[in-house]
Formats: structure tokens, sequence, C-alpha cells
């Protein structure tokens, strides 16, 4: 069993996958717009045919999937963190920089009692992580 996460960038899918390419070399496992879908999407305002419908990254070991939603404005990204776990502090300042790049610092990287690298950081469009390095 797996849990992975699914985002939806509001309009702006797109534009994450290029920023999560470059921040944490992400590679695209999958890609499809919604002109491209067989079906017509049920219920509701279909969005624009060259909005990503889904997305599949690969990001280390992990998945990710977004989509563009229903393009409805703003997303918004709360009550939760990705947790990204690097090999060692100089791999943790790389990312957590990129991530950081047009985001927050919510909490610099540095030690603490379970980690020798921690930090928090919120990215360009609003989601959450945890940069660590396990001891």
């Amino acid at each position: 069993m797996q849990i992975q996460p699914y985002l939806f960038f509001d309009g702006r899918c797109d534009e994450a996958i290029d920023f999560y390419r470059r921040a944490l070399g992400a590679e695209v496992e999958m890609l499809m717009r919604f002109d491209e879908s067989p079906e017509p999407c049920a219920g509701g305002p279909t969005p624009p045919g060259d909005k990503v419908m889904h997305a599949s990254l690969r990001i280390g070991d992990t998945v990710l999937m977004a989509s563009d939603g229903l393009c409805a404005g703003q997303p918004a990204f709360n009550g939760f963190s990705l947790s990204l776990s690097v090999p060692d502090p100089a791999e943790a300042d790389r990312k957590f920089t990129a991530l950081a790049d047009g985001g927050q610092v919510q909490m610099p990287l540095g030690k603490t009692f379970f980690s020798p690298c921690f930090g928090m950081v919120a990215d360009r469009f609003g989601v959450s992580w945890m940069v660590i390095v396990a001891q």
C-alpha cells in the first residue's frame, strides 16, 4: 500500500512542474491535458483544454501527482507539509534554497535534536516542505 500526494495547482500546474524539475530534479512520468481526455469531464465547468488534467512526477523514490484542477483561482495548501529527506547537509541546503526561491522560509535550515540539518519552507505555490537530513 502507498499514499501518494496529489496537488491541485488551480491553473499553475505547468509552472509547478517546471519549478519542481529545476528545484528537485522531478521527472515527468505522465502528463495529460484536458483536451487530450478520451471522455468529457463529468460535472462542473471544464477547464481550458491546454491545462493539465493529470500529471505524475517522480522525485527520488516518490511519485507526486498534480493537476490544474478546475482553474478556479489561487491554490490553497493548508494543513500538511511534504517531507523531503536528503543524505547530507550540503544537499539539504541546495534543495531548501531551490524550494525557497520565490517562496517563504518558515524555519531556516539548522541543527536540531532530531537532525543535523532541518528546515521548513513554503514554496512559491504555497506548498509547505520540511527538508531533513536523517540522523
